[in-house]
């Protein structure tokens, strides 16, 4: 390969990262026109239009796309390989696409932002939405660099680290009839339901377990964010079961009433989830560990206090605990 070609393809992968000729010129330490002018050269070589304009930024053909996934890797490969540490913090430039839901991004964006402006002012961090069902294909697609979600099956493709495995309780309005520390299994199957559901779906593990109890439930309502849910039943007479770290603020300021379900919601681990071409990313396992400590530390004080918050105002719920 010409040397040429070779600074082609690295302004188009920083274009196709920042999704702007203008932050890519900026990434790359070059003027905008010298990077307007590669991409003149990018199309009169490849044969193909590349990227169009949307809004003030632009978005990737076919052709673009399917050319970064091959070369993606290989580039990453190669700059590691020239130097393994090249990653700093302090002097880095470079956005980190993740696919994280509205908990994790209420939970851990604002400080870790903190921890950009003093440590890596360079590094832009931007969260794209999640769904259970796209997590192979947008690592797959490169379309993020990381996915904050349900661990389930990993394929070898993927790599996984644990950060935390919620804890669900059940949320209405103070005055709901079922708020309180005995409420029973009838009860419970018998009421209205909010679901949030990311996927769409308009069933859940809730919907399998109380199958097993030869029970169905009325899921009256759907949301498709977290942050939704403790407005509802605050509202209206639903309940829903939700992890605690979705409506901790709620429940600590007495917003809104919770108790434990009546039937076991075994938890499923959290984990940040990452292609095994970025293995030896040092960029990405900066950003990892930046995430992991603040979502785990900051789980853990929400949770312990709305358990706090719980037994103080109904001390029938922590009997025996």
């Amino acid at each position: 390969m010409r040397p040429q070609e070779l600074n082609l393809l690295m302004v188009f992968d920083a274009i196709m990262t920042e999704r702007s000729i203008t932050r890519a010129a900026h990434r790359l330490s070059m003027t905008q026109p010298a990077v307007s002018n590669s991409v003149s050269r990018m199309r009169a070589a490849w044969k193909d239009e590349l990227f169009v304009k949307d809004g003030r930024n632009i978005q990737p053909t076919l052709h673009a796309q399917n050319l970064w996934n091959q070369i993606r890797a290989p580039l990453t490969a190669l700059t590691e390989a020239v130097d393994p540490k090249s990653f700093d913090p302090a002097t880095a430039k470079r956005t980190f696409r993740i696919a994280a839901n509205d908990i994790f991004v209420d939970m851990a964006w604002a400080e870790l932002r903190c921890v950009i402006e003093r440590e890596a002012p360079g590094i832009n961090i931007h969260a794209v939405p999640y769904t259970i069902v796209n997590t192979d294909q947008v690592l797959e697609d490169a379309e993020v660099d990381m996915v904050i979600g349900v661990t389930g099956v990993i394929s070898s493709t993927f790599r996984a680290e644990y950060m935390f495995a919620p804890i669900y309780i059940c949320i209405m309005h103070h005055d709901h009839p079922l708020a309180k520390a005995d409420l029973s299994l009838q009860e419970f199957a018998d009421a209205d339901h909010l679901l949030v559901s990311l996927s769409g779906d308009v069933t859940g593990y809730t919907d399998q377990v109380l199958l097993q109890h030869g029970l169905s439930r009325r899921v009256a309502t759907t949301v498709n964010h977290f942050s939704s849910a403790a407005n509802l039943v605050k509202r209206s007479n639903l309940i829903c079961v939700i992890p605690i770290s979705a409506v901790a603020k709620e429940i600590i300021s007495g917003e809104i009433s919770a108790t434990k379900p009546p039937i076991e919601i075994m938890p499923q681990q959290i984990s940040a989830i990452w292609h095994k071409r970025q293995d030896s990313d040092q960029g990405l396992v900066w950003l990892r560990d930046q995430l992991k400590r603040i979502i785990s530390r900051n789980v853990k004080l929400e949770t312990a206090q709305v358990m706090d918050s719980l037994c103080k105002s109904n001390p029938e719920l922590c009997a025996g605990e």
